[in-house]
């Protein structure tokens, strides 16, 4: 009996793989366990994680980012930003691929929501791309990198539903990730760059048309485009760098900043708040399902002694802090293909924070590692999602070849920024402490 939690997490495992739905695996195997273990007292522990879930104010940023980016998908937002980047980038070498990824990095920081970026510039840079004649496994590459920047880029949901699980301020890590983000950005830029210099019919360069714009037009257009999204974008993450609002309070106003930009652009209609209210309440009942019903099995899983079993089985490998640190992200890494973002935070971090958090680890730095290797896992064939997704959108003549092929060098850009992150621990730690004062 005194090994029995060990048994839950196979059991879980077993559950997912013959097809049951992650949360009702997850709450199926909790009440089993719990109530072998606890008997009939387990009912009140069972009620006190449903509370617990209810009234944790943070996760009410949840709904507001998910409402941010499902308005800003209607609000043309996307169609603006994709011809303005383009307008500026499209005389370089691999144009079109460079500015997609700028492209997805600002999309991303204006919704916070994972897969919706990837869609959306999907459709839009595709065609464009396969029309210049873009090297296939590069197009599918630079859809799916760009695309899951929205788990690294702030303001990331991600973050909301794992900061309130390890124990970090939702704040500390959005402004932490802010660096990591901008570095593996960087790193798709160099690589994509690199190729298309050393190889340039991978991206030509675009020709002349007589109808390009002058550069006051370019100047108006963009203004026009990117101003409005990076207003909204400064009101939410700057005014929680600034310290004037808590993350939840900031995601109130990117909801409401989204609602505007709609009328802005000339795209509200009350038929498409609704579709957004909708869409909104279907994507947050999924997470907060999955997040209740983790709740509960890992409270199973520590009041049973999971994690005091856990640490005495780490200690008798004699690992250390960064023995078990790499275990965790290797284990972060496998998850990945197979499960979402929200199990895999719901199942590692409450058991290895306790663990890693007396080893002197720091948790938010840890967090943004956990993030990085979620993102590459993402991409890692043969589960990656992110390959779903683009083979949802991809045109017949992309094949699952050029997918597979062209996330490769990306996937590598990402292990080059994990290791940078890993080693220089600032690169996380740095901005946090001046803006918001902790150590």
């Amino acid at each position: 009996m005194d090994y029995l939690a060990l048994a839950l997490f196979p059991v879980l495992l077993g559950l997912i793989f013959i097809g049951f739905p992650v949360a009702f695996a997850m709450m199926g195997t909790a009440l089993i366990f719990g109530w072998i273990t606890f008997k009939g007292s387990f009912i009140f522990q069972v009620v006190e994680k449903v509370e617990d879930v209810a009234t944790n104010f943070v996760l009410a940023a949840v709904v507001l980012f998910v409402f941010m980016g499902t308005m800003l998908e209607r609000s043309g937002i996307a169609e603006r930003l994709f011809e303005a980047v383009h307008m500026w980038t499209r005389r370089m070498p691999g144009g079109l691929a460079l500015g997609t990824i700028v492209m997805c990095v600002i999309f991303a920081a204006s919704t916070g929501v994972v897969g919706a970026t990837e869609t959306v510039v999907g459709l839009l840079a595709i065609p464009v791309m396969l029309k210049y004649g873009y090297n296939k496994p590069l197009i599918c590459g630079t859809i799916c990198a760009g695309g899951s920047l929205g788990t690294i880029i702030p303001p990331s949901v991600v973050v909301v539903v794992l900061g309130p699980i390890a124990d970090v301020s939702v704040g500390d890590l959005l402004v932490g990730m802010i660096f990591p983000g901008l570095i593996l950005a960087g790193l798709y830029l160099v690589y994509i760059l690199g190729l298309c210099l050393a190889r340039p019919s991978a991206g030509p360069v675009l020709p002349a048309s007589p109808d390009d714009p002058t550069l006051r037009q370019k100047l108006l257009f963009t203004a026009h485009a990117l101003v409005p999204p990076m207003l909204m974008i400064m009101a939410v993450l700057g005014s929680i760098m600034a310290g004037m609002a808590a993350p939840t309070e900031a995601a109130a106003l990117g909801a409401a900043g989204s609602v505007l930009l709609t009328i802005f652009y000339g795209r509200f209609t009350l038929r498409g708040l609704q579709d957004a209210v909708m869409k909104t309440l279907r994507i947050t009942s999924m997470i907060m399902t999955i997040i209740l019903a983790g709740s509960i099995l890992t409270g199973v899983f520590v009041a049973s002694g999971g994690v005091a079993l856990t640490q005495q089985l780490i200690a008798s490998f004699n690992l250390g802090p960064w023995g078990v640190l790499a275990l965790v992200l290797f284990l972060a890494f496998l998850a990945g293909f197979v499960l979402d973002w929200v199990s895999i935070c719901l199942i590692l971090v409450p058991i290895f924070v306790p663990i890693l958090k007396p080893m002197g680890i720091d948790m938010a730095w840890f967090c943004i590692l956990f993030l990085i290797v979620i993102q590459t896992s993402y991409l890692t064939p043969p589960m990656a999602p992110a390959i779903f997704y683009l083979r949802g959108i991809a045109p017949r003549e992309i094949t699952i070849y050029d997918m597979y092929w062209g996330v490769i060098p990306f996937i590598l850009c990402q292990f080059v920024c994990l290791a940078i992150v890993m080693y220089y621990p600032q690169t996380v730690l740095w901005l946090p402490s001046k803006l918001l004062g902790f150590n």
